[in-house]
């Protein structure tokens, strides 16, 4: 399969002094190579046009840089390969060097597109305005500053599910299952799987546990009395107050994460290494019970 020229983006995400180095040094790299063209550099702060041609956007920092760049695609979501210059990387699992190396797969077409769930969260306030956000982890309703436990009601479609007394309630798509909900307790989800995991925070029973449903379905949160200082959070990085008679939707969205991964990737390796799990995996022939 013969090279063809493979036009960029790169997201350096923020001003921070390692990404920034990191660009600096990948430029000059670039530079060098035949049939590579960046046709843009954004800083997460700028939208991406949406008429930009390119045919895939590199992502340096960490997961939460893909998130952002996430939202800076909107309703295009170009396919993203992530080059990790933070610590766990579930999402940016290629080293600087790993990505260069990569390169002539990348120009020759060599690699594979995995979609990945997307949300749509809408926040319904109490004086009639509604705002929507597009995001990938997941959306946690939180005590935060109110320092108290929290009852949060839970809907799907038409049906009233339950209450839970909690300090929180997540709800995340299988690529944030190793994020907040994780720490949570919640389960860690395949990523290519269209469902979405309930997780309540801290809750005041040992009854109560994570939810998994289809991601057809749609998710309504309210909290009653929602005393002062409840948030809602959009994949940790958006913050907005949620007062008195406030509810969220949350929904499947239309475009998905178009995440690139090259030949040799494989998730559970990724679990193994990245989480940090014990014992060594067992490849020998076994012989009988």
């Amino acid at each position: 399969m013969k090279d063809h020229q493979l036009k960029i983006v790169v997201l350096t995400g923020g001003d921070r002094a390692d990404i920034m180095a990191a660009w600096e040094d990948l430029r000059s790299y670039l530079d060098g190579v035949r049939d590579v063209l960046v046709v843009g550099v954004f800083s997460s702060d700028q939208q991406i046009p949406e008429e930009l041609d390119a045919d895939m956007v590199v992502v340096l920092g960490g997961d939460g840089s893909i998130l952002r760049g996430c939202r800076q695609l909107g309703q295009r979501q170009l396919p993203i390969i992530g080059v990790n210059l933070g610590r766990l990387g579930f999402l940016t699992d290629l080293s600087p060097a790993e990505f260069r190396k990569g390169l002539p797969s990348l120009k020759r077409g060599q690699y594979t597109i995995v979609e990945h769930l997307m949300y749509r969260c809408s926040h319904h306030k109490a004086d009639g305005t509604v705002v929507t956000d597009l995001g990938l982890n997941e959306v946690t309703v939180t005590s935060a500053g109110a320092l108290k436990m929290l009852d949060i009601s839970l809907r799907i479609d038409d049906e009233d599910v339950t209450t839970f007394s909690c300090d929180g309630l997540i709800i995340s798509t299988p690529v944030g299952s190793t994020a907040h909900n994780l720490s949570a307790g919640g389960p860690i989800l395949r990523q290519e799987l269209k469902v979405f995991v309930i997780t309540p925070i801290c809750p005041h029973t040992l009854t109560v546990r994570p939810i998994v449903d289809s991601a057809d379905r749609t998710f309504r949160l309210s909290v009653k009395d929602a005393p002062v200082g409840v948030m809602l959070v959009i994949d940790g990085q958006i913050r907005r107050p949620f007062e008195v008679d406030d509810y969220i939707e949350v929904t499947r969205a239309e475009p998905t994460l178009k995440l690139i991964r090259l030949t040799g990737h494989s998730y559970y390796r990724t679990l193994h290494r990245k989480l940090g799990w014990q014992g060594q995996l067992d490849y020998r022939e076994r012989r009988g019970l």
